[in-house]
């Protein structure tokens, strides 16, 4: 019968079905799961270019070369009150004190010296919180030390807990304090399950709200594979996951972040800054490309200067560019206090196997065990301070 129908009877009959399939597919996608429409928006972000990055002007805070100081570190490790063994690469052993001579030059301008009497002066009475993970309180002890420097004699008092670590200079009323929040967002144990919930904050938000500065971090946890992997269940949109594709993961758990900011911090009373990524050094090729040079080790360790010129040859974190989207999408974007490209260049500012939380086993063996994430003290974190102290005063 439908053979010997009319022409334009057939393209009626044509049209219904291609309406029907239409609709069809269209409920197939809204009842899928909200993963897919996450990932392709990543897909669809991970083709354009990097942003321009928040922070612009004509000095190019962010962007120059390290250049050789002999008035650098700005404090010793040994009269410092807080490092981790983990930071504290003098301690254990590190036989080179090279990497502790070098400044950071921003193109067309010079960075302010950190100068520890008038921050603490300019900061009297408040409140000072990092918030974030191991690279945050990388920081939080670097501003620390570079402070005691300053003050040596100064009245003193650490509380250390968990999430929460504050130390406080007593003379000044100022508290730098540490919150613990890899994700920003929550995480919970139900049932012996850890479940990283990517739409809450609330919990963690409690003790952010009182702070005078706030800076956080994030980024590593949301890569970590196997054992590493910090969850067991993702929640997200009302549903359980065992796992999902992790830059989408980040992505769903910025945004939540920042919609947390932008309605519970007062921002005529907080000034809010977001510390970008800290790059890892765990492949020589990526600073060896070209060369001559035989890589004997397949990390950082051996690397005592940093890369000369403006420009890491390595590949651009892929997490920087979700950074870079969500904030740039804040109703009062962040400060992005871009450290990124800089510590790049840093090849030779990781503890390696110079840290008091290896043992001796693995000491021997830096193939597998040297940590090229950290950074150690004094250090690289020193120069994250100094931009944080010209960003907030200058």
């Amino acid at each position: 019968m439908a053979l010997l129908c009319s022409q334009s009877s057939c393209g009626v009959l044509c049209s219904f079905f291609a309406l029907l399939l239409l609709l069809s597919l269209q409920c197939q996608v809204a009842s899928s799961s909200p993963l897919l429409n996450l990932r392709r928006h990543r897909n669809l972000f991970q083709q354009q270019r990097p942003m321009v990055q928040v922070n612009e002007s004509t000095c190019s805070l962010f962007v120059g070369t390290w250049v050789r100081d002999e008035t650098y570190p700005l404090y010793q490790s040994s009269r410092c009150p807080i490092i981790d063994p983990g930071f504290n690469c003098q301690m254990y052993g590190r036989p080179d004190s090279g990497y502790l001579k070098y400044r950071w030059k921003p193109l067309h301008c010079e960075l302010p010296r950190f100068n520890g009497v008038d921050f603490l002066m300019k900061m009297k009475g408040k409140t000072v919180m990092f918030v974030g993970d191991s690279l945050g309180r990388n920081q939080w002890e670097s501003l620390i030390c570079m402070l005691s420097a300053a003050t040596p004699q100064a009245r003193t008092q650490l509380v250390n807990g968990d999430p929460l670590s504050t130390f406080r200079f007593l003379d000044n009323g100022v508290s730098i304090s540490f919150y613990r929040a890899p994700y920003l967002v929550e995480i919970d144990v139900v049932q012996g399950k850890r479940i990283l919930r990517l739409e809450v904050v609330d919990g963690n938000g409690n003790a952010w709200r009182s702070a005078d500065v706030l800076s956080f971090n994030t980024g590593h946890w949301w890569t970590h594979q196997g054992s590493l992997k910090g969850w067991d269940y993702v929640e997200f949109g009302g549903k359980s996951y065992p796992d999902m594709d992790r830059m989408a993961a980040l992505e769903r758990g910025l945004k939540t972040w920042a919609n947390w900011v932008d309605t519970n911090i007062d921002r005529s009373r907080t000034k809010v800054f977001f510390q970008s990524i800290s790059p890892t050094h765990y492949n020589p090729n990526e600073w060896n490309a070209g060369g001559s040079t035989m890589m004997t080790t397949k990390n950082c360790y051996g690397e005592t200067a940093p890369i000369s010129g403006t420009k890491y040859p390595g590949a651009y974190p892929e997490q920087m560019r979700v950074v870079e989207m969500v904030i740039g999408e804040m109703r009062n974007p962040a400060y992005l206090l871009n450290i990124t490209m800089l510590s790049a260049l840093r090849k030779d500012g990781h503890p390696s196997i110079y840290s008091g939380d290896l043992s001796a086993k693995q000491r021997a063996n830096p193939d597998i065990s040297a940590d090229c994430s950290h950074w150690c003290l004094p250090g690289l974190p020193d120069t994250w301070n100094q931009l944080f102290y010209a960003a907030l005063f200058h």
